[in-house]
């Protein structure tokens, strides 16, 4: 009896103490870059639901310097940031809408795909449109990738978010080109439809 008495007394105790908690608003970029994640095992609600906290991020505002996801001391170091965090979040858009294409995609057609083809190729337009839009992002991306690429920000490496620096090198130099994984990807899976839309009558 004593046992389940201090089990309930410790469950309302964390009631009450969560009850009390202040709550968490979110309302500028930083809020919800932090509720991005990425899980082990990724399904299609985990990615959806990351485009989503990323798409609010791109619409919201920064927060106060003060509260950068780096020690902004500057102005100059400030601009960059910001040029920096939307690069970042457009880069974490491409990659959530390629992993979610993935959960859709067919990497080929076998000729015993015919009797489940209307189902394939319902997924496969699903992929098609996840990869599709990483087009748009990828152009954004490579706007913003330039505005912190300037002359005036040659020697002005932001080390706190040495990540982002170097994902703004990669897509300055062209080691990172999104533009050509969309289209190898896109190639490849209309090639796919195509097998598929040609089984028409056949069944194994």
């Amino acid at each position: 009896m004593k046992k389940v008495l201090k089990i309930f007394m410790l469950l309302a105790l964390l009631f009450f103490t969560a009850a009390s908690s202040p709550a968490w608003i979110c309302k500028y970029k930083e809020d919800y870059l932090k509720l991005y994640h990425v899980h082990y095992g990724q399904n299609s609600d985990d990615c959806l639901e990351n485009i989503y906290w990323l798409e609010q991020a791109v619409k919201a505002d920064f927060a106060n310097p003060l509260y950068a996801c780096t020690k902004i001391t500057n102005e100059e170091e400030w601009e960059k940031y910001r040029y920096l965090f939307m690069l970042h979040i457009n880069l974490k858009l491409i990659e959530q809408h390629l992993r979610l294409g993935r959960i859709y995609d067919k990497s080929a057609a076998y000729f015993y795909d015919a009797p489940y083809k209307d189902e394939y190729l319902r997924n496969l337009k699903t992929a098609k449109e996840a990869y599709t839009i990483c087009y748009t992002y990828w152009e954004e991306a490579k706007i913003w990738a330039e505005k912190a690429n300037t002359g005036k920000f040659r020697f002005l490496i932001l080390t706190g978010i040495q990540n982002w620096e170097d994902e703004r090198e990669r897509v300055s130099t062209g080691s990172l080109n999104y533009q050509k994984i969309l289209d190898r990807e896109l190639t490849r899976l209309n090639k796919v439809i195509d097998d598929l839309v040609a089984m028409e009558g056949k069944n194994y």
